[in-house]
């Protein structure tokens, strides 16, 4: 259904030097400090969907894989479906999610 993508290292020639936010403090004085803040990312799909994103996320720097939860299964009680689609998780077999928190900073 879909076509994944499997970046290469000419796809994204920076991905293994990412820009580091700018310094704040005493050493460039006039600049606002900047403020960490989590953000929570939860995936929700198969094993292998799972899989996948983790390791193009990775591929591009953003996450490491060691970063995310253990696979969670996703109860079968319809509780956290996905009602974009009108499915629920019982409808939709072998769900599982995978949880991860990343600080990010901001002005």
């Amino acid at each position: 259904m879909f076509d994944s993508f499997e970046p290469g290292p000419s796809d994204n020639p920076g991905a293994d030097s990412l820009p580091l936010p700018p310094r704040s403090g005493a050493t460039n004085p006039g600049t606002r400090p900047l403020a960490p803040e989590k953000v929570r990312h939860m995936l929700y799909g198969s094993l292998a969907a799972l899989d996948r994103t983790i390791k193009i996320l990775h591929s591009i720097g953003y996450a490491d894989p060691n970063d995310w939860s253990d696979p969670i299964p996703v109860p079968p009680s319809g509780a956290l479906g996905d009602a974009s689609l009108g499915r629920t998780a019982a409808q939709t077999p072998n769900q599982w999610m995978v949880i991860m928190t990343k600080t990010v900073f901001l002005e």
